[in-house]
């Protein structure tokens, strides 16, 4: 696994607001794709679609300004009331690992190449700052550009970019919009609670 860099946001000079533990630029409005419907909250499957269509969207796939080292992003106007994201990421950049703080979602790679490990467990989200992990729960995708998945409110995952030489882009899209993350690190097949970040850190 290459060296992964993950910046915080307190660490980009580009001024603009926050996003959950990914830096860069807003660079642009918010885009808006039809909604599924003003009263009904999406699904995992409607943060799917969305995610497919948004990143099959050439013209703003190109909008978004990349940076040799540090992920870049623009904020987008997601389905029924989501929080959603268009992500640049530089060769050898990844998120760590992390949850969604109970949300729900999606995200779909809309050029390169992103890589996705995951737990196939669920794990308790309170009172506990180290667990020692089974030796079957690792699981690890490839997603190339069109393709993505979704997922359920307690996945915990961390997404890169491997490649040494190209840049990814993704869509990314979370209902409801993201109360908190939790982050952890992890040595073998021990997993360590390290912090949880509240909506206000992400500016």
């Amino acid at each position: 696994m290459p060296d992964v860099r993950t910046p915080s946001p307190a660490s980009v000079s580009r001024p603009s607001p926050g996003s959950p533990g990914l830096p860069g630029t807003a660079a642009a409005p918010a885009r808006s794709f039809p909604d599924p419907g003003p009263a009904v909250p999406p699904t995992e499957a409607d943060l799917l679609d969305f995610a497919r269509r948004t990143a099959a969207d050439a013209e703003l796939v190109a909008s978004l300004p990349l940076a040799p080292e540090d992920r870049t992003w623009l904020r987008l106007a997601g389905p029924g009331g989501s929080e959603a994201w268009l992500i640049g990421w530089p060769p050898g950049t990844g998120t760590g690992w992390h949850d969604h703080g109970g949300s729900h979602g999606a995200f779909v790679a809309a050029a390169g190449e992103l890589t996705e490990q995951s737990l196939a467990a669920r794990l308790p989200t309170e009172g506990w700052r180290t667990l020692e992990l089974a030796d079957d729960v690792d699981r690890e995708r490839r997603l190339p550009a069109g393709q993505g998945r979704a997922f359920g409110p307690h996945h915990v995952h961390e997404v890169l970019n491997a490649s040494t030489t190209r840049h990814a882009v993704s869509v990314h899209a979370y209902y409801p919009p993201l109360p908190l993350m939790r982050r952890y690190s992890r040595t073998g097949q021990v997993l360590r609670l390290e912090q949880v970040e509240q909506p206000e850190e992400w500016g």
